[in-house]
């Protein structure tokens, strides 16, 4: 008996989401304002470097200049009312975070979890990188407190971090590490991860929405 050859169908391909081929959205928050501070040379660098990163979109939100009220109300001001609005929506609008910190008294300034107490929701499922300075901790103490704080707001934080120890004297007048190599290679390590998670957690989100 003649039997008929058959061509097995090809496999489907692998479901892709209508996200999947998006840069993340990665919102830079700077976590000091105070008078004098070495932030924006830290967050300057770290931003420049996000950027050159496959992947990123980057918007930086900065507390000396989006100034919070400090008094946590169900009730705020009109003027308030209007700028919390507009935080909102762009950390809502974030696949991912870098917090860049100092270390204030063994943990991270005031500024940082006042804007982080304002929110809730905006930060459920979506990953959480540190960049942190200070002294010899390299702030990394503010670190490991912030982890605490984003575990409670069902975020998850990237394992490495990008620190500097005695940072005032690691960069030059024009911003940039005197020795990058190091500097640059943690920083794409740290990416690398953030990426990773920000499109994993993405996609969960668009096919499975987050009850928090």
């Amino acid at each position: 008996m003649e039997t008929t050859a058959h061509t097995p169908s090809p496999s489907p391909s692998p479901t892709r989401t209508p996200s999947a081929g998006r840069p993340l959205k990665l919102a830079v928050v700077v976590a000091s304002n105070r008078e004098g501070r070495f932030a924006p040379v830290v967050a300057d660098w770290f931003t420049s470097r996000a950027r050159r990163h496959t992947g990123f979109t980057v918007d930086v939100i900065d507390p000396a200049r989006t100034e919070l009220p400090t008094a946590l109300t169900g009730d705020p001001s009109p003027t308030h009312r209007e700028l919390l609005a507009e935080v909102g929506a762009r950390l809502a609008a974030a696949d991912a975070f870098a917090v860049v910190t100092p270390e204030y008294n063994h943990s991270y300034p005031a500024p940082l979890k006042n804007l982080v107490d304002w929110y809730h929701a905006e930060w459920h499922a979506k990953p959480v990188a540190f960049v942190s300075y200070g002294g010899v901790s390299g702030g990394l103490r503010a670190v490991e407190h912030l982890r605490q704080v984003f575990a409670e707001l069902h975020a998850v934080t990237v394992r490495d971090t990008v620190s500097f120890h005695q940072a005032w004297g690691l960069f030059g007048d024009d911003g940039e590490p005197l020795d990058p190599a190091g500097p640059d290679g943690a920083a794409k390590k740290m990416l690398d991860q953030l990426g990773w998670w920000g499109r994993a957690l993405r996609t969960a989100r668009a096919e499975h929405p987050y009850a928090g």
